[in-house]
């Protein structure tokens, strides 16, 4: 009997602003999807054409994630790990074992095993890490038309330059991680 395997990944545990964002998918192996991989190394167009494929050829595939005020008052760890216990328990079929890309795991009703680079080495992983990406990133696009100055459409919410001094110029928002040095340091 074959094991069922669902792949786990994050997608914004660096950035100063929005969810962190995770994925579960269980890959049918009869319906493979040629050109999965770490969802970093894959353009953005690359990305929103598998998207869909995944969802319309994995046996089962869900979204997970921890809000700013889980992220601030729980960390970035405990929320990454809380949001991908969401992930597999909105999975609508039960995995045996999980595998989850990085170094650790939360605690699963099954089996499960924490793989370094897993998002470049096993299918349900780099699925997973696509998912979570593309699910991340329209989300803040969106952000962007809420909070416009701030670039969230082109930086995600990640502390680059740009972001920064909007930060200096405009303030904190609603969406940014107080918890975070960059952000807590400009709300003093």
């Amino acid at each position: 009997m074959n094991r069922i395997v669902a792949g786990v990944d994050e997608v914004g545990r660096g950035p100063l602003a929005g969810p962190v964002v995770t994925a579960a998918v269980i890959l049918d192996p009869s319906r493979p999807i040629a050109g999965l991989a770490d969802s970093k190394k894959l353009s953005e167009k690359k990305r929103l054409l598998l998207a869909p494929l995944i969802k319309e050829r994995a046996l089962a595939w869900a979204i997970g994630r921890a809000e700013v005020e889980e992220i601030d008052r729980l960390n970035i760890l405990h929320a990454t790990l809380l949001a991908m216990q969401r992930a597999v328990q909105g999975l609508s079929v039960s995995p045996d074992h999980v595998l989850v890309d990085g170094n650790r795991c939360p605690l699963f009703s099954c089996s499960s095993e924490a793989i370094i680079g897993g998002d470049a080495r096993v299918a349900e992983i780099s699925a997973a890490s696509v998912l979570a990406k593309v699910t991340r990133d329209a989300e803040m696009v969106a952000m962007d038309q809420l909070h416009p100055g701030y670039g969230f459409a082109q930086h995600k919410g990640y502390p680059t330059k740009a972001h920064l001094e909007a930060l200096d110029k405009q303030g904190v928002t609603v969406i940014h991680r107080c918890s975070f040095e960059p952000v807590r340091k400009r709300m003093a």
